[in-house]
């Protein structure tokens, strides 16, 4: 890692905290790990979180000793040990990256390079690649779905469709501050309600570029519990609005949704 020498030194190569939640993922952590390690851009902090794993997973943390900083203890599911995370990092820009997922090489490097032509951008999102179990590219459908809400990126699209990508999510870490951490009684779309408290009073820039690997699985919370990832997300909306016809659209997109992952499973 670079060291920090002075205040130029910052402002030219801002720290990055990437945070991983983890939970007997240890089939998939070391290539996670591995990703960020192998970043081109390499001012950052990796701190994985993990939730008290009886796998293999702290054998692979244990071996990585000193290139990334980790804890393993029971928490309150994972928005609760991402705040424990975000709270620990020291990063001028923060995100979170699963177990699962991983980075393409150049993802820092893009992102720093980004902020930097963008003084404005709090907050970015970006595009990825679905993946399977054995790093198949799967459900390209999803992600065009997405892009398609990119073109008329506003408040109130977002809340109609989360067309944010977390695993290619990037903030300013100033941004808690503002407007606290995670909310941990949701557990499935927790991110979606923060962005959204974010986006209410900042735009979310968007690059046209792939940066992560989403991986599905039956194991993971997007691949095997999708009908309460989509109840929670339409709670979360109606927290936010009293708007009666956008709830409407909201609840049957929702149901159509949930209906099409039936029919094509995870």
């Amino acid at each position: 890692m670079l060291k920090l020498k002075n205040k130029n030194m910052k402002n030219n190569n801002p720290l990055i905290s990437i945070i991983t939640p983890s939970y007997n993922q240890g089939q998939f952590i070391e290539e996670n790990i591995k990703s960020v390690q192998n970043q081109t851009y390499k001012n950052f902090e990796h701190i994985v979180i993990d939730g008290g794993s009886t796998d293999n997973t702290l054998k692979i943390l244990k071996k990585y000793t000193g290139k990334i900083k980790w804890i393993s203890e029971k928490d309150k599911g994972q928005p609760d040990a991402l705040n424990k995370g975000f709270k620990m990092a020291k990063g001028d820009i923060v995100c979170y990256l699963c177990a699962d997922d991983y980075y393409q090489k150049d993802t820092l490097a893009t992102v720093v390079d980004f902020f930097k032509r963008n003084k404005e951008a709090k907050i970015l999102t970006a595009d990825y690649t679905i993946i399977d179990e054995k790093n198949n590219e799967i459900h390209s459908f999803v992600r065009l779905y997405k892009k398609i809400f990119w073109l008329i990126n506003s408040y109130y699209t977002f809340l109609f469709v989360n067309y944010v990508n977390q695993p290619s999510t990037f903030w300013k870490k100033e941004l808690f501050d503002e407007f606290g951490y995670f909310d941990i009684k949701y557990q499935y779309e927790f991110d979606y309600e923060w962005w959204l408290r974010v986006a209410s009073k900042y735009k979310i820039f968007i690059i046209n570029k792939k940066l992560s690997f989403f991986r599905l699985h039956k194991s993971s919370k997007s691949g095997s519990r999708y009908i309460k990832q989509f109840v929670e997300d339409y709670e979360v909306v109606e927290n936010k609005t009293d708007n009666k016809l956008l709830l409407f659209f909201k609840k049957n997109h929702n149901n159509l949704i949930v209906n099409i992952y039936k029919l094509i499973r995870f």
